[in-house]
């Protein structure tokens, strides 16, 4: 008899992950979350303390607003989702001074319910489509990058950044994603990583064994951090301008 788990509790142990990695993942929602020895105690609630599929715990933050963030950029573009990505790579880091507050369906994280989202900085010579394309996936990010923030801020190590999900298809969510983290990513291959960690779990029980079997994992794409940090320190302080001169 198995125990049973949640869906990013699966991803977890399909995804093989360690103590010091932090998976993102990126759906119409997003969640950033991590192996831990401990239970989380986060007074704020930002940080869920929820148990893995292994006996420890999976502190987790979640936001309402991640890969929705990019097709409804493109629908608004009037391309394809497909194409997002090439066009955000015309554009520099910084998207030309637009910074975009991803908020589309409300927030959870930061607590915002009511807000809608802000494109800020439109000047008449930023206001390209590249720089909109580069501005929504920089906008996710750097949301993302805030719950990364909360994770650490209880005590959670992240050496490297694993990034799953549908938005996660398009390379330069990656690419972008490790220069506003200004850490090590990893984008695994797109696989059905929750049914993999319920497969694994349910061999485990099979099992009996004191840890679960090897696993083997597909092919994932590599992607350094940055060598010079600056860039994505720039694009995470205008987002956090711009956030607070909304909401505070």
């Amino acid at each position: 008899m198995a125990p049973g788990t949640g869906d990013n509790m699966g991803a977890a142990l399909g995804l093989g992950i360690q103590p010091g990695d932090v998976v993102i993942s990126l759906g119409t929602s997003g969640t950033a979350f991590a192996l831990s020895d401990h239970c989380a105690a986060d007074p704020t609630g930002a940080v869920a303390g929820f148990a893995d599929a292994t006996g420890r715990f999976l502190p987790l933050v979640c936001t309402l607003d991640a890969a929705r963030v990019l097709s409804s950029t493109a629908r608004m573009l009037g391309i394809a989702l497909d194409d997002l990505g090439p066009l955000a790579r015309e554009a520099g880091p910084g998207a030309g001074g637009l910074v975009l507050l991803p908020y589309l369906g409300g927030e959870r994280t930061p607590n915002l319910p009511e807000a809608a989202g802000s494109l800020m900085g439109m000047r008449k010579a930023n206001m390209h489509p590249p720089n909109f394309a580069r501005a929504a996936v920089e906008g996710m990010l750097c949301n993302m990058a805030d719950a990364l923030d909360r994770l650490r801020a209880q005590d959670v190590s992240a050496r490297r950044v694993l990034i799953i999900g549908g938005a996660a298809k398009a390379p330069v969510v990656g690419e972008i994603a490790a220069e506003i983290l200004g850490t090590p990513v990893t984008v695994p291959q797109p696989e059905e990583y929750v049914a993999l960690g319920a497969a694994r779990q349910a061999a485990w029980a099979l099992a009996g064994t004191p840890e679960p079997p090897h696993w083997p994992l597909a092919a994932a794409r590599e992607l350094p951090a940055p060598a010079d940090d600056s860039p994505g320190r720039r694009i995470r302080g205008a987002y956090a301008d711009a956030r607070g001169m909304v909401y505070g």
